[in-house]
């Protein structure tokens, strides 16, 4: 046997409590949703680094350190004497030398759509590139630009200096 009220009655809030629901709902949805979106704009992390480096994000330099996240359209600079190691989500693996500087500018991974790509642009100094999946799933995906040129990755490998005037 069911028995189903007949008559419900809701406790109605005073005009005083409704704004504070309203930003504590808002607070829980912020605190939720906002580091969800974070952790997809990540495309990888510094993994060493030595000296003066940074990873510049939406104009706003951070002193680069072990766990920095890296997104699309980061750059990454190592001052004199440093040098700097990032894994991106594929686990390709890049280390820049001293002086150098070098802007992510597109990165998906979502192998599961077959959407993949990794693009980026070496303004000055030393990268070491060692592939990952990107590279291994679609080569033509992945690109390095010079001011010279431009380096399709075919390999699993390479290393490049990029010197200023």
């Amino acid at each position: 046997m069911v028995f189903l009220p007949t008559h419900i009655t809701h406790a109605r809030p005073s005009q005083e409590e409704t704004p504070m629901r309203h930003a504590l709902a808002l607070a829980a949805l912020l605190l939720f949703s906002v580091p969800a979106l974070a952790d997809d704009a990540v495309v990888g992390y510094v993994k060493t680094v030595k000296g003066d480096a940074y990873v510049v994000t939406g104009g706003k330099p951070v002193k680069a350190a072990v766990g920095t996240p890296v997104q699309s359209g980061s750059v990454l600079k190592t001052g004199s004497g440093a040098s700097l190691g990032v894994t991106f989500k594929d686990n390709t693996v890049m280390s820049f030398g001293p002086d150098t500087e070098l802007t992510v500018d597109d990165y998906v991974y979502a192998p599961n759509q077959g959407n993949l790509k990794l693009g980026a642009s070496l303004a000055k100094g030393t990268l070491a590139y060692l592939s990952g999946a990107i590279a291994k799933i679609k080569p033509d995906a992945v690109a390095v630009k010079t001011p010279t040129g431009t380096i399709g990755v075919r390999g699993t490998h390479f290393v490049v200096k990029v010197e200023t005037d």
